[in-house]
């Protein structure tokens, strides 16, 4: 993370469409507004949008704006999103779900600096800087044809890929106490760090929603916060019942990996054959439930 970081503040610095992937929840808008904000653009808006959350019949007018009478109840002019961002950044969330009508068009938009806005007699330029975040594999998408090829060259300038928070186990407990921190502030609270036990659990957790589904475990939590340490049984049922299931699950996978080694006379080779494991994996796991042994 620091490294990415490193990265992040040096993209800041130039002025090269952007393309920052990674899995639901990890940050990628944070990351955008991290660019925006040390950039040369800064004193200019950032402007964000879902480009999953519009259909292709208010594409253009969303984003290049119209003139009054351009349609049925334009009554005002709308300069479009990309107007608004000009001198700044537009963010173009989740570019993998824009349709291929609305990707011609953003492609058209990059190779010309120019939008045509609804009703409009001319074009007229603007100078914005693209950053895109998706949760999804575009290479992959280009080679189905699902994703337009000359639209993923242009984007993909400077590369930025947010880890999952399951690559990142150490930044767990930080990232809990972080917004620990932030909730007694909001709300006068007192609540202090984790039990180990479920120190043990935030760790073990692969946290499938990331840091988003982090931050809502402990917003959750905080509806009826303790006072004092924070035990598994402080959190909300929900929580509580993917850390109780977990830790069954933990105790269970241990169970597998002694039966294993038990079987085969702790020759890791054959029980990481008997598990459907490569020896990486069972190294792995033998480190986390720390078990030792000799074959």
């Amino acid at each position: 993370m620091v490294a990415l970081r490193t990265y992040v503040q040096k993209v800041a610095r130039s002025d090269a469409n952007v393309l920052i992937c990674g899995p639901t929840g990890t940050g990628k808008e944070l990351v955008a507004e991290s660019i925006h904000g040390g950039s040369r653009r800064q004193s200019a808006p950032l402007v964000s949008v879902n480009c999953a959350a519009i259909p292709d019949s208010l594409l253009e007018s969303e984003l290049f704006g119209y003139e009054p009478g351009a349609f049925t109840g334009a009554a005002e002019r709308y300069p479009g999103k990309l107007r608004l961002a000009d001198q700044g950044t537009i963010f173009l969330d989740e570019i993998a779900e824009m349709s291929p009508v609305g990707q011609a068009k953003i492609l058209r938009v990059l190779e010309s600096r120019e939008i045509f806005p609804l009703g409009a007699r001319r074009t007229s330029k603007i100078d914005v800087r693209v950053v895109a975040a998706t949760n999804q594999d575009l290479e992959s998408m280009v080679q189905r044809h699902s994703f337009r090829q000359d639209l993923f060259f242009r984007l993909n300038v400077a590369r930025i890929n947010v880890p999952a928070l399951r690559d990142r186990p150490d930044d767990i407990l930080e990232l809990f106490m972080h917004y620990v921190r932030r909730f007694n502030s909001r709300y006068g609270s007192h609540v202090q760090a984790p039990t180990a036990e479920l120190t043990t659990c935030l760790r073990g957790y692969e946290w499938p929603g990331n840091v988003r589904e982090l931050r809502n475990c402990v917003e959750a939590l905080f509806i009826d916060p303790p006072d004092g340490t924070i035990a598994v049984e402080h959190l909300p049922e929900q929580f509580r019942k993917i850390f109780q299931g977990h830790r069954e699950d933990q105790v269970s996978e241990r169970d597998a990996l002694l039966a294993a080694l038990s079987h085969t006379n702790w020759n890791k080779k054959m029980a990481a054959r008997e598990l459907h494991w490569s020896r990486m994996t069972l190294y792995r796991k033998l480190e986390k439930y720390k078990i030792s042994g000799s074959h």
